[in-house]
């Protein structure tokens, strides 16, 4: 493709940017890609200064949520080259989000060109500290302006990036979820499209308010089957194996959860994508079976489930620092980042220096 425009600010903001107290989410660099999608061809390829964008009052996302997603994260090697992790998965995962939402794909060069490129001038805004990172969130939305059901005719894709510090800085709690479901057979569950996440902010809430970080989202048919957690793809390690439910259509196929089960596999673990539910993990609790729980995800990593809940019975943990399946895990995938170990599975790719900065 080649030819992204480029529009630089005139005094960059990251010297106002405290490195050692980034909260997710609240700080943004200086510039942001886009891309609109007219007459059927992806056009007008741009990197801007950060700011809003104007939208008409009809615009058909804001009323019949045609609005997916990706979330991704740039880090620093210990020898300052900034590098993505497996970002190629996350164009195949946002065009399936695509096409189960009725909405164009966006071809892989495309994409990598501009999460490479707004990476590299972004460059000086990348954490240095572990743990930290740039985080990039591709997002597309529909732009058509007319009231009515129907697929939108033109959309807008663009990349915003911001410094963050660790999701879950401190282990979770969880409660399993026995009245809310998150998705069902047949739904929008695989697709990471935005009204998933409306839909559970109540239920989330109502969570935090009993104590807890987040809900186990459980089968919307009976109740029983675990699905994942409301910002991360859940694992259970039993004695003898790992146990994450498998992706039947209704949970996000989470990037950093097929990492996880290849470098387990590949250590020799056993792990098992089969459904599961919470009567065996309250069992497995119960009998000492249970050795572990955590979640994975981009923004979360691997994060270390120090109790859970399920029908109005609390289930503690040992001590997290004493989980060695997750924490492992964990300093594994921010070793590969920093580039002190091999990588042997060739994830970690550097960023290429394609623009002009």
């Amino acid at each position: 493709m080649s030819n992204i425009n480029i529009s630089k600010v005139s005094h960059s903001g990251v010297d106002q940017v405290d490195f050692d107290n980034i909260p997710f989410g609240q700080t943004f660099t200086d510039h942001m890609y886009v891309a609109d999608y007219v007459d059927g061809k992806w056009t007008n390829h741009s990197i801007i200064p950060f700011g809003d964008l104007s939208i008409s009052p009809v615009n058909l996302a804001l009323h019949y949520g045609q609005s997916i997603f990706e979330g991704m994260k740039a880090t620093l090697k210990n020898d300052g080259t900034p590098a993505l992790f497996r970002p190629e998965q996350h164009v195949i995962r946002m065009n399936a989000s695509a096409r189960r939402m009725m909405m164009p794909e966006i071809s892989e060069e495309m994409f990598l060109e501009a999460v490479h490129a707004i990476v590299d001038i972004e460059r000086n805004w990348i954490p240095k500290a572990k743990g930290s990172a740039l985080y990039l969130r591709p997002v597309m939305f529909a732009m058509e302006a007319k009231l009515g059901v129907k697929v939108s005719d033109t959309y807008k894709f663009i990349i915003i990036t911001g410094p963050v510090g660790p999701y879950y800085p401190k282990p979770v709690k969880l409660l399993a979820e026995t009245k809310f479901i998150r998705a069902a057979q047949g739904g929008v569950g695989e697709a990471k499209t935005a009204g998933n996440y409306a839909a559970s902010l109540l239920p989330a809430q109502l969570a935090k308010d009993k104590g807890f970080d987040q809900v186990i989202w459980l089968d919307a048919k009976e109740f029983k089957y675990v699905q994942e957690v409301g910002t991360m793809n859940l694992f259970f390690v039993f004695k003898d194996k790992v146990v994450t439910p498998d992706t039947s259509g209704a949970i996000l196929k989470g990037i950093t959860r097929k990492s996880l089960i290849e470098m387990l596999k590949a250590d020799g673990v056993t792990v098992e994508e089969r459904p599961i539910s919470m009567d065996e993990v309250a069992e497995a609790h119960d009998n000492g079976n249970l050795i572990e729980m955590f979640g994975s995800g981009t923004a979360a990593v691997v994060a270390n489930v120090s109790e859970f809940s399920y029908k109005d019975k609390l289930y503690k943990l040992s001590d997290v620092s004493t989980h060695a399946t997750a924490n492992g895990l964990r300093e594994k995938i921010n070793a590969l980042r920093a580039g002190e170990i091999e990588d042997t599975f060739g994830w970690v790719i550097d960023v290429k220096s394609s623009v002009n900065v």
